[in-house]
């Protein structure tokens, strides 16, 4: 395999990155693109690796959050314009392993492009080595970074967001993309901050290929920004960014409770009104057809729930992982113990029956919170003193076992998935006997407007056929019963409007 040159890097006129590509790193950020997007990392930004030394990247002085994130690089091996899926692996030469470094204190200077955040010089090592294209199928390559000896990302290409031949012609529709020009092809779960000191370590292979390890070694900056330009400035919005998640940057909980302003008491009420057939109706219309969490019972089957989605991630037990992550103030018991008033609590059990995931206690917890239920599709322990509480739960089954048979509480406030359908924190949630829908908090006020209507109109019809009509005609209305319709409603707002 030949090493990355400083020729290579010449021959680079365009460095292009991807925002996100790896399904870990979606679910990190609570978003997952329905399409690639990309920025510019300008050539003069990359740095050779070396196999013998590390390398070194300067946090600009007056900066805290230099973040790292290990990324595999494509290499253009021949120029590539208006190229199909088919075409497109072959116009990469090689792959290596990169750096996409950049410092959060400026992200809000060039708001979209990344110029100041991560346009930085020695801001994108490569290297050490090349691993020909040809020799390795781009969806088995596995990508793994260290920081400071600790292994922090490890992931595969198998399940990309946008697989690489995607990434090559997507980008050759609007541009040349020319030889040794470089993308660099997104990061998987486990980016964060370096400090000045630290030591950060890429290595990417596939085969019997390495890449060998691309190192680089953080050193403090001392010139001070000019007052004539941006200057670095951060907050904890940033920091959690950053870091990848609250607590890994130190910072206290958020308080989801704040969203609670898309759910006002207008159309909270408004959602309570009508029925769950007819919301689940507007959304397949909106093309919406998986957003119902199915196959659970419920405590209360006569209540109506209306709130705001807080979420809760379990994944399969395995033993030395529990020892870590299942006692003390667990990932479960953070969730029922934040749990504000309206919201409900969901939670992804993957389906799995064989034990409970909540019981009596901290169902009581979430109810002297204020939440307004409990959604798991997994077991309920406890069942008969969780029955008997006012709040709702909605479950698989009743399980007697304890946490630890087949679950550990890993994560909390991310994306879920909860008997079928993709939860997100802030997400509205309407259940009732009929069901639970997961209602995209932007499309609910226009939804909730189109299910009033719709339930009008049922109304309507349902008093005409009641009257000895047929359904010919009248359900769906035609334009003969859409005017006697209008008639109706212009009836029954006279009839309103004089209190008869």
């Amino acid at each position: 395999m030949e090493q990355v040159t400083w020729d290579t890097l010449a021959a680079a006129r365009k460095v292009i990155a991807v925002h996100i590509n790896y399904p870990s790193r979606a679910a990190q950020r609570g978003r997952t693109p329905a399409q690639p997007s990309y920025f510019l990392k300008p050539p003069s930004s990359l740095s050779l690796g070396s196999p013998d030394a590390p390398g070194t990247v300067e946090r600009p002085a007056g900066c805290e959050l230099l973040g790292y994130e290990g990324e595999i690089a494509l290499v253009i091996g021949k120029a590539a314009r208006r190229v199909g899926l088919e075409d497109a692996w072959s116009h990469v030469a090689a792959v290596t392993a990169s750096n996409d470094l950049g410092v959060y204190d400026l992200r809000y200077a060039d708001k979209g492009s990344n110029l100041r955040s991560k346009g930085g010089d020695g801001f994108t090592p490569v290297g050490p080595a090349l691993i020909p294209a040809d020799a390795v199928d781009p969806s088995k390559l596995r990508i793994r970074t260290w920081h400071n000896g600790d292994l922090v990302q490890d992931d595969t290409t198998e399940d990309l967001l946008f697989p690489f031949a995607q990434l090559v012609a997507d980008l050759s529709q609007l541009l040349t993309l020319e030889e040794g020009d470089i993308i660099l092809t997104g990061t998987p779960a486990g980016a964060s901050v370096a400090v000045p000191g630290d030591v950060v370590e890429i290595e990417v292979t596939g085969g019997d290929f390495s890449t060998g390890h691309l190192t680089t070694k953080v050193t403090e900056g001392t010139t001070p920004f000019a007052d004539f330009g941006a200057g670095p400035k951060t907050d904890d919005t940033q920091r959690e960014e950053a870091y990848g998640s609250r607590e890994a940057a130190g910072l206290a909980p958020a308080e989801p409770a704040a969203a609670a302003s898309v759910l006002t008491p207008a159309l909270k009420a408004k959602l309570e009104s009508v029925a769950t057939a007819t919301l689940s109706s507007q959304l397949r219309k909106r093309g919406l057809n998986n957003v119902s969490i199915d196959g659970l019972q419920a405590t209360r089957p006569d209540r109506k729930v209306v709130g705001l989605a807080r979420t809760l991630r379990y994944v399969p037990n395995r033993e030395d992982l529990f020892k870590t992550h299942g006692g003390g103030f667990n990932a479960q018991k953070k969730a029922i113990d934040s749990v504000n008033e309206g919201e409900i609590l969901v939670m992804e059990a993957r389906g799995e029956k064989g034990t409970g995931t909540v019981g009596d206690i901290l169902a009581l917890r979430a109810q002297v919170r204020g939440a307004a239920a409990i959604i798991t599709d997994g077991g309920v322990r406890d069942f008969t003193a969780v029955a008997d509480l006012e709040m709702p739960t909605y479950f698989a089954n009743p399980h007697p076992a304890v946490l630890g048979r087949r679950h550990i509480p890993w994560d909390t406030d991310i994306t879920i998935a909860c008997g079928g359908a993709t939860v997100q924190p802030g997400d509205i949630i309407v259940a009732d006997a009929d069901g639970i829908l997961v209602i995209p908090p932007a499309i609910a006020e226009e939804l909730v407007e189109d299910c009033i209507t719709q339930e009008k109109e049922e109304t309507f019809i349902f008093e005409m056929v009641r009257q000895g009509n047929s359904v010919d005609g009248l359900y769906p209305m035609n334009k003969e019963w859409q005017a006697r319709y209008a008639e109706w409603l212009s009836l029954q707002a006279t009839e309103g409007a004089h209190g008869d």
